[in-house]
């Protein structure tokens, strides 16, 4: 019986003993599981048995890490808020920067447009707002510290007084910036190459010189014993452009007795051969096609010329025109240096005006001219964005596209001064497909694509220049030095493909002399839209150009010949 207790008293040490070093284990496991165990499986351990409280020392130099880390996280952590107007706008308030606030030199930018490829970036959208209200090519609104001085006119250019009164009908008393750099070196002999922002009066910068000129040549004597040639050629890319260009240029001469006649493509030879048997013209506005063809029927002779202008140079020097602009340039004898410009045996005078500064215009230019003795005028703000338009991004869906489009038509309609609106899309198709949506939308609008035969595309943008619409669905034909003074709304339902597209999409707002408050929306559906809008967003936070353009002219490398061994 005695030995029957013993045992019994044993067994219930023993079972003790194992109850405290389970509950023991059981502490640590519990905080093991508060670590690395969901929440539910927790509240399960705490509910069985009370853990114990357990110290987990933690090694000093994982104390000094974590440290660190928390300090380098505060550091990245940028304000970029301060007081005063917002240059970004975002929808997310952490990641707006204000005008006051500058960049560092090495300091990265945190971008608004960072998740875009994500597809739950959708909904998501930033403002580039405008910080100014007049364009900075506009001379007497350039620097408002400096004191008042008499505001610089035609007349101190030099430019003749019929010029100065055919300019003060149309509303234009001053030189913009680009004109008051240019005008002096055309009148002078000089080769110049002009790149300026679009819409600064670039037409008007190379047609009162050359007017001048032919104004003077026609009331020497040696000009009225010669027979009547051309005196000066203006090579454009579309016809619509040519179109414009010319009736500009009527404009100037209509009380001066100088013609002026246009060239375009869509027609065939016999209306070529037609155009050119009448009396020649003195002003020539062409395209490369058109041109080329003349040249090759001998319907037209270049080498008695005063002036050849290349106008909207990015696209002219572009492969799709390089050769036929080469094949134009060797057939006119193209001056070398000032002098060369004067007298009987005058050369013509070269001038090559464009929005953004082309690229390979060296390798053509090169062949005809030399390159060190041209003058290049570059404004301040070539391949800036426009700081005087505001400029929207919106992630969405391309289902979404044709809703957020009638919502902002209907937006313009509704705001004061009205305006007209320009929606560019990348293809012909969608321009089509598009103007059936808005038809059913019961949106009144025109459409231009290249796909329309030239005559008809030369009609549809006069009509929406007039006002028959007020919205006009086009492709990037239209964005090529147009003259749009009553748009006041760029719709990009198409993301454009490269800086340079954007750069003349956005040009169409904002121009001397249209209307004031334009602004740029642009759509991005695709992941391969983020990275231009990406650069895009960047350039406008560091205040700096647009990356990947050309900046200066490049000599041409020299041609590796082969030898035969």
């Amino acid at each position: 019986m005695l030995s029957v207790k013993v045992a019994y008293l044993a067994s219930a040490a023993s079972r003790a003993i194992s109850n405290r070093v389970n509950s023991r284990r059981f502490v640590i496991v519990s905080a093991y599981s508060r670590l690395h165990c969901p929440v539910s499986q927790t509240r399960f351990y705490q509910s069985v048995a009370a853990p114990e409280e357990t110290v987990i020392r933690i090694p000093r130099y994982m104390q000094k890490q974590v440290e660190n880390v928390k300090q380098t996280r505060g550091k990245n952590k940028i304000n970029t808020v301060r007081a005063g107007k917002l240059l970004i706008q975002s929808k997310n308030p952490d990641l707006n920067q204000t005008a006051a606030y500058t960049l560092g030199r090495f300091e990265q930018p945190v971008l608004s447009s960072k998740g875009w490829k994500h597809n739950k970036s959708f909904g998501d959208y930033f403002t580039i707002n405008n910080m100014r209200t007049v364009a900075p090519f506009v001379a007497e609104n350039q620097n408002e510290e400096v004191e008042k001085e008499a505001p610089v006119t035609f007349n101190n250019l030099q430019i003749c007084k019929e010029l100065v009164e055919t300019l003060e009908k149309i509303g234009i008393t001053n030189p913009t910036t680009v004109q008051l750099q240019t005008i002096p070196k055309v009148m002078k002999g000089h080769n110049v190459l002009c790149a300026a922002e679009t819409g600064s009066g670039k037409t008007l910068s190379y047609l009162l010189p050359i007017v001048q000129r032919l104004m003077a040549d026609k009331e020497s004597e040696m000009y009225a014993q010669g027979t009547r040639k051309i005196g000066a050629v203006v090579l454009v890319p579309s016809r619509e452009l040519a179109e414009q260009v010319a009736a500009v240029s009527r404009g100037l001469c209509a009380q001066l007795g100088l013609r002026t006649m246009t060239v375009g493509g869509g027609r065939g030879v016999g209306h070529i051969k037609e155009v050119f048997k009448k009396d020649h013209p003195d002003i020539l506005v062409a395209t490369p096609g058109a041109l080329v063809k003349a040249l090759r029927r001998r319907c037209i002779d270049l080498s008695d010329l005063s002036f050849f202008v290349v106008d909207e140079a990015d696209t002219m020097f572009d492969p799709s025109f390089s050769d036929m602009l080469e094949s134009i340039l060797v057939n006119t004898n193209i001056s070398r240096h000032p002098k060369e410009t004067k007298g009987l045996d005058h050369k013509a005078q070269l001038l090559v005006v464009g929005a953004t500064f082309p690229g390979g215009v060296g390798e053509v230019l090169s062949q005809v001219t030399d390159l060190g003795s041209m003058v290049v005028i570059k404004s301040k703000m070539l391949h800036f964005l426009m700081p005087h338009v505001k400029q929207k991004f919106l992630k969405l869906k391309g289902a979404d596209k044709i809703l957020e489009l009638n919502l902002a038509l209907k937006q313009l309609q509704q705001e004061e001064g009205g305006g007209a609106a320009l929606v560019f899309c990348n293809k012909s198709v969608t321009v089509n497909w598009l103007g059936y949506s808005l038809d059913e939308m019961g949106v009144q609008h025109a459409r231009l694509q290249g796909d329309m035969p030239a005559a008809v595309r030369a009609g549809i943008f006069h009509s929406f220049q007039k006002g028959s619409a007020d919205v006009l669905i086009c492709t990037d034909i239209a964005s090529r030095g147009l003259d749009t003074s009553r748009v006041r709304l760029v719709v990009n339902y198409d993301s454009p493909e490269s800086h340079t597209d954007y750069i003349h999409r956005a040009g169409r707002v904002g121009r001397a002399g249209g209307m004031e408050g334009g602004e740029v929306l642009t759509f991005v559906t695709h992941p391969w839209d983020v990275e231009l809008v990406q650069k895009i967003e960047t350039a406008a936070r560091r205040r700096t150009s647009l990356p990947g353009m050309e900046s200066e002219i490049r000599e041409p490398k020299p041609k590796e010949v082969e030898t035969e061994e």
